[in-house]
This record gives C-alpha cells, structure tokens and sequence, in this order.
C-alpha cells in the first residue's frame, strides 16, 4: 500500500488509485479537531481511503465531514459507500448537488453514457446519501473545524455548475476540485510543470472557468490543492496554463467541428487534436512518448473533448 503524505501542515493525501491508476484522484484528510476529509473518490476507492486513515491511525468513526468539491462521480461516488464506516460523518456538498447525492441515479445515467461497459467496474456501487446526513454550503458559508482553523467555500463554476472551491484560510491554500484543472506530479518530478484543463460534460462553460480563476487571483492564495492530483506553490503558472490551454482547447473543438459528419466525430477530431497538441509538447520537453503519463493523458483528453463539444453544440443552437 502507498503510504499517504503530508503535503501542508496537517493536511495529508491519500492516493485512491481511481481507475486503477496511481496519482489519478486523491482524498485531502485534514487533521485538526474535526476530523475532515476533502472528495471520496469512486466506491472502489473507498478501501484505500480506509486505508489510508489507518495507516494515519485514525478510525472512521473519527471522521465528522467528509467534503466533496462537486458531484462528478470521481470525486463523490464513493460518499454513499464511505458514510457506512463513518457513522458520524455528515458529507458537505454544493447546494446544486444536494439532491444528486440523495438520489444518485442521474449522476449514474450520465457517467454510463460517458464510461459505458466500463462504468460497473469503475464506478459500481453508487449509494445514496441519506438526506440528514447532508450538509450544503453556499457561496462565502464557512465551517470552523478546529481552534485556529476555519474553511470558506466558494462557488466556482466552469467546470460544474454544482462546483464549490474550499479555502482553508490559515494555510491559505485551496481545494481546487477540477476547477483549475489537472495537476499532472509524474511529469513534475521529471522538471516539467502541466495544468491542464478539465473540461468534461456537461456543464463546462469556458467563461465561468475564467471567471472562477479570476477568483482565485483575488484571494492570492499560495497553495491549490487539486483534485487531481495533489499540491502546487506555484499559482500564477497555474493560471497562465490554465487560461492558454482553455484557449487551445476551444480553438481545436470548433476548428473539429467545422470538419465533423457529426457530434461523435467532432469529439473523435477533438481528441486527435488535443493530443497532438499536448503530446508534441511535452515531447519537445524531452519527454519518451512511451512514458507511461501519456495513457493518463489520453484518458482525460478524450473526456474533455466530449465537453468541449456538448458545450459549443448547445451553444449552436441557442
């Protein structure tokens, strides 16, 4: 078993080894008097999330929030599964994704559409979150889990519509979610640094995205902890990639669109030509294109690709 790490003062990570992957999607556990932890991951992440908290020595019955940043079934999935082994855990969530928590089926309908033959293994099972059991949090709501330590939430659409960021103001640091995109760690240890951006169905709109960095500007935090996958210091380098790679993603799906018989083939053009672009640039960076971080890769560009074209496609016809 990988043994979790602490990234910032009290505040460790456990690998859910989501996929099947390592540092594909990470639980945040935040030690202080109220014992919390920040996404769940897919259910069969859940026994490294257990895992992980033993090997911290802690027990789930510790456990008294458990927070997830948006609904996306990598990030929340598992909360259903995770409340049976912490009985006094209540799960915090946006006000938009309370009622997908208690009745999981529209979430699961869409990740089947998304994953299909594969969605079972990913994702199965998906539980409902008992309603008493579920904490919302608006824009600018705060939640004081220890002496010192208070998180602030914020909205923070463009990727999700039901998408908050948490700002744990003492480190002045933020649990991004998928919000400033994917933080990829194997290519930083080799000296390269790549943000990407997230931008999955269904409800990505690019101008929020903007809108919700701009937002992290404001605050000038330090620290953005990603949901995947893990820490970065360096914030304005977030940003600036986030913010180019936005624009070339775009670009790229309206320039497939225009060449496309269909949707599904624009999405296959899209993701022909997000991997080039990314590919050919970190080979330029002297990366092995048989370096194992191109599968990762692929994955997540081909599920953007799908969002970039379900969002100009309802764009079209308005």
């Amino acid at each position: 078993m990988k043994m979790p790490v602490e990234i910032a003062e009290n505040v460790f990570l456990i690998d859910d080894f989501d996929l099947q992957m390592e540092e594909r999607t990470g639980t945040y556990v935040l030690n202080e008097e109220q014992l919390t932890l920040i996404e769940t991951s897919a259910s069969p992440s859940i026994p490294y999330v257990l895992k992980g908290l033993e090997a911290l020595g802690f027990s789930p019955v510790q456990v008294n929030y458990i927070i997830v940043t948006h609904i996306h079934l990598d990030h929340s999935g598992g909360a259903g599964l995770m409340l049976k082994h912490c009985p006094n855990a209540k799960i915090v969530v946006h006000p938009k994704g309370a009622r997908h928590l208690a009745d999981p089926s529209r979430l699961v309908a869409g990740a089947r559409a998304v994953y299909g033959d594969k969605f079972d293994e990913l994702f199965d099972p998906v539980l409902p979150v008992p309603e008493d059991r579920i904490i919302t949090k608006a824009d600018r709501d705060t939640l004081e889990i220890g002496a010192g330590c208070t998180l602030s939430f914020y909205d923070t659409p463009g990727h999700a519509n039901h998408h908050f960021s948490i700002h744990h103001m003492s480190l002045n640091g933020l649990f991004a979610g998928d919000t400033a995109g994917i933080y990829y760690p194997q290519l930083h240890r080799a000296g390269i640094e790549l943000y990407l951006p997230s931008t999955s169905p269904n409800q990505f709109d690019p101008e929020k995205m903007l809108k919700s960095l701009a937002l992290y500007k404001d605050l000038a935090v330090e620290k953005i902890f990603f949901g995947h996958f893990g820490m970065s210091v360096n914030t304005e380098e977030v940003y600036r990639q986030i913010s180019w790679w936005l624009d070339v993603f775009v670009k790229e799906s309206q320039s497939a669109l225009l060449v496309a018989m269909d949707a599904n083939e624009a999405i296959q053009e899209t993701s022909t030509r997000l991997k080039e672009a990314v590919f050919d640039h970190l080979k330029e960076m002297g990366i092995n294109e048989s370096d194992p971080v191109f599968g990762l890769l692929a994955l997540d560009l081909d599920v953007s690709s799908m969002g970039l074209i379900d969002y100009l496609s309802k764009k079209q016809s308005q």
